[in-house]
């Protein structure tokens, strides 16, 4: 064999060993990540392994994804513009659905317009890049979701971060960002850190921001359609919804569960969008079944009042419950209720044991939580009954006592 071809094998060869070593090491710490098989509809109970188990583990908050009114708009909407657009939105893939959808979107959340994207991930990878240049700043929080870190590492801009909720390192941030030199600086954060089900403290942020003459943007995908007035998202909750420049977020949670995200800012930030985000200019428009049954999502999710309440009793429940049977929680005053375990095995097998109890719930590890500080991630739905609450949280006590978390 030549001395070319005979490095392209080997080198082929060793990289598909350090593929396995990889996958190797995964599962030797116990960071494998298996995906169970759903057989039919998401909901607050699903078809699992052969059994119907209660759901707490999925982002249908308002439990929505399979309401008939959403499933009954998503067949009206393919049956009246089809399948699919086979384009993106500049060239051919355009329908007045789609604006439409992007107006209702704008009033809901209370911005000028707004912009539709494959996925909230897009909608963050892609705002940045357009908006700020190597003349600006970005300060983000440390637990910001992985899509607003990707998308900073594709803009130009000076990158800082502060310790979450810290309002004093913010600051101090601002500062260093502002003796730099930087004609504009942002400060992002997640709405809702989904791992840890605490809000971001708005009000102290939008001081700082003021204090610096800085921009604010907020993911609120784990806000949109359930917190604050009307579901309005964690800046009407905080009272400070006229502060936020830049909203991002998702129609794949609350408000039907499906796929897409959006951006929702200024007229004149969302035409520049428009015209330079990659994401969106590269991407297939929203199929119009998505479409649809997100506008019919997002009505249910403004008159949604009743289903609201349910949520926050579900989670009240569920919460005081499990404190009392001596559980480590974290989070606040949210639907997503973090028991924590520590030992990613721990988790998983608790997990696995749970399942079996007739409770589906997933383990998180590293690296979608830092090391040490694996949990079994709860989210309420609105769609549960105080039946099926007191139910999850006694196979929880089964599982805990066995694994010798609770007694």
């Amino acid at each position: 064999m030549g001395g070319v071809a005979y490095c392209e094998v080997m080198g082929r060869t060793a990289f598909y060993e350090r593929v396995d070593s990889t996958l190797e090491q995964i599962r030797d710490d116990g960071l494998w990540k298996s995906e169970r098989l759903i057989d039919g509809p998401q909901g607050g109970t699903v078809h699992v392994g052969g059994n119907d188990v209660l759901n707490l583990c999925a982002n249908n908050y308002l439990g929505l994804a399979n309401h008939p009114e959403i499933v009954e708009a998503s067949h009206d909407a393919m049956a009246e513009s089809g399948y699919g657009m086979a384009s993106v939105r500049f060239i051919c893939g355009t329908q007045t659905q789609h604006r439409e959808l992007e107006h209702e979107i704008a009033e809901y959340i209370g911005t000028d317009d707004s912009i539709l994207f494959a996925a909230c991930f897009d909608a963050n990878g892609g705002v940045f890049e357009p908006l700020l240049d190597q003349n600006d700043a970005i300060i983000s929080d440390s637990l910001n979701h992985a899509s607003i870190i990707d998308g900073i590492r594709l803009c130009k801009a000076s990158r800082y971060r502060f310790a979450t909720r810290d309002i004093a390192d913010l600051r101090c941030q601002a500062a260093t960002a502002r003796d730099a030199g930087a004609e504009t600086i942002l400060i992002v954060t997640d709405g809702v850190f989904s791992m840890d089900g605490y809000l971001a403290d708005l009000p102290s942020i939008c001081e700082v921001a003021d204090e610096f003459g800085a921009l604010v943007m907020v993911d609120d995908a784990h806000a949109t359609g359930f917190i604050g007035p009307d579901g309005r998202g964690t800046g009407a909750h905080h009272g400070v919804g006229d502060r936020i420049d830049i909203v991002t977020s998702t129609l794949g949670k609350a408000l039907g569960g499906a796929m897409g995200g959006f951006v929702g800012a200024r007229q004149n930030i969302v035409d520049l969008l428009r015209q330079r985000a990659r994401p969106y200019l590269f991407s297939n428009a929203l199929s119009p079944g998505l479409v649809g049954g997100a506008r019919a999502g997002l009505r249910l999710a403004r008159e949604g009042d009743d289903l609201r309440r349910s949520l926050a009793a579900n989670a009240d429940r569920f919460r005081t419950a499990m404190h009392t049977a001596g559980f480590d929680l974290t989070g606040e005053g949210h639907p997503i209720i973090p028991v924590m375990l520590g030992d990613a095995t721990a988790a998983s097998q608790m997990a696995e044991q749970m399942l079996e109890l007739g409770v589906y719930v997933t383990a998180f590890s590293y690296p979608v939580v830092p090391l040490g500080a694996a949990r079994i991630r709860t989210q309420m739905n609105a769609a549960h009954s105080f039946d099926d609450i007191d139910r999850a949280v006694d196979a929880f006590v089964v599982a805990g006592r066995q694994a010798e978390v609770v007694r």
